[in-house]
């Protein structure tokens, strides 16, 4: 009896923290079953209107209307200006996301894959996840201090659902805000929601991303070095790749300060570009990357042109994403580059998407990941090199402004 009313503030310390673990949990499992949801539903919207753009190439003369309708939707709703970057500020604490970019980040990014956009699907999916971990915090109610560990596992479900890679989206969300760092307590919750939107999306017939590589070459020196060159061109490609992103957008807001005028004159951009270089490089274009897995087959100019493409959608404000354009972009490079050096054109693909997510992301530990869920354990040795040597060489430049890096933050809380 002495023993718990000399304790007594420990047992109830220890009770309250216990409350909020479970807490947490269970709001993790609610953030996958409602990120499974969403996530399909992203996912399957992505791949209809991407059909119905290939079944009929004049919705690509709506691009400009499209960006018009898309920046009208962001200006009703003020949400100019919010993005990617604040689902990263939200996973630090730093921040919250709007209740509102939910829908909105999910139209507008309809609208940039419908009518010919190219961009992807994960910014919007990290967006996406963050916005439905605010909502289940507003009801769980958890400690502040829990919030940021809410916002990974909604980032977590979100990619995981989209994809289909539910270890590497876990990876990936925990590792992604702060480089250098992963945020361990946060890794098993997002899990538990990354594997429960998974299991919903997948059961709700969204397409899990998988590859198949069908000549793995034998780890040993030769090959390793060889990766290793590989993984380093692909690394400096992607660091370019970063800042003509990020050049470009300065560029087009210092050239046409309205942002209607901006996105209706990018859109016309891309309609030319379209006329000129063919539909490929519209969308995410991950059929472009499947065709190197299943025939072998890659244009040596394919890499340069979806930057090109990419760059321009992004940088007049098309919302959707750069990782799927990224891997775009890393498959065929390495594709073009491998040949030449006596290596399978589709190893040199994985090799090449492996090292620029790395390389773009500043995400070694969740490229090595994603590589075994898209291609398989053979050759993760391999895989894991080149994402290593792209993060090195790739430098701290990212896709995302806000991302910080391990060292800075630990600078900045030594100086408080």
């Amino acid at each position: 009896m002495n023993f718990f009313k000399s304790h007594k503030d420990k047992i109830l310390a220890q009770t309250k923290h216990i409350e909020h673990i479970i807490a947490v949990f269970l709001s993790a499992a609610a953030i996958g079953i409602v990120g499974g949801l969403i996530g399909a539903a992203f996912a399957q919207s992505i791949s209809y209107v991407t059909g119905l753009r290939s079944a009929n190439p004049w919705l690509i003369y709506l691009l400009p209307l499209g960006g018009l309708l898309s920046v009208a939707i962001y200006k009703v709703t003020h949400e100019e200006g919010i993005g990617t970057d604040r689902a990263l500020e939200s996973a630090r604490g730093e921040n919250r996301t709007p209740k509102m970019l939910v829908p909105v980040i999910f139209v507008a990014s309809i609208i940039t894959h419908l009518f010919g956009g190219s961009a992807g699907k994960e910014g919007a999916a990290l967006q996406l996840g963050s916005g439905i971990a605010e909502t289940v915090a507003k009801v769980t109610k958890p400690n502040e201090k829990l919030r940021p560990v809410l916002t990974i596992s909604g980032m977590a479900a979100l990619f995981s659902a989209v994809f289909g890679t539910p270890v590497g989206a876990c990876i990936f969300a925990a590792e992604v805000a702060v480089t250098g760092f992963v945020n361990a307590f946060a890794l098993v919750p997002a899990f538990v929601s990354s594997i429960v939107a998974f299991f919903v999306s997948t059961g709700l017939g969204t397409h899990a991303e998988r590859f198949h590589l069908h000549n793995v070459p034998e780890v040993g020196v030769p090959v390793l070095l060889l990766t290793v060159l590989i993984a380093a061109i692909v690394a400096l490609a992607s660091s370019i790749f970063c800042h003509l992103l990020h050049s470009g957008e300065k560029f087009s807001a210092k050239l046409f300060k309205n942002p209607f005028i901006r996105i209706f004159v990018g859109g016309g951009v891309i309609i030319l570009l379209t006329l000129v270089f063919g539909t490929d490089y519209n969308g995410g274009g991950m059929f472009v990357v499947e065709r190197i897995f299943e025939e072998g087959m890659v244009h040596p100019e394919a890499f340069l042109l979806k930057i090109l493409f990419t760059v321009v959608t992004v940088s007049v404000g098309f919302k959707g994403g750069e990782i799927v354009p990224s891997f775009f972009i890393g498959a065929t490079l390495g594709a073009v580059i491998s040949p030449l050096l006596g290596l399978p054109v589709e190893f040199g693909a994985a090799i090449g998407m492996t090292a620029f997510f790395s390389g773009v992301t500043n995400c070694p530990l969740a490229a090595a990941v994603l590589s075994v869920e898209l291609f398989g354990v053979e050759g993760f040795a391999l895989f894991a090199a080149s994402a290593i040597i792209a993060r090195i060489f790739s430098g701290n430049v990212s896709l995302y402004h806000h991302q910080k890096a391990l060292l800075s933050i630990v600078s900045e809380d030594a100086a408080h």
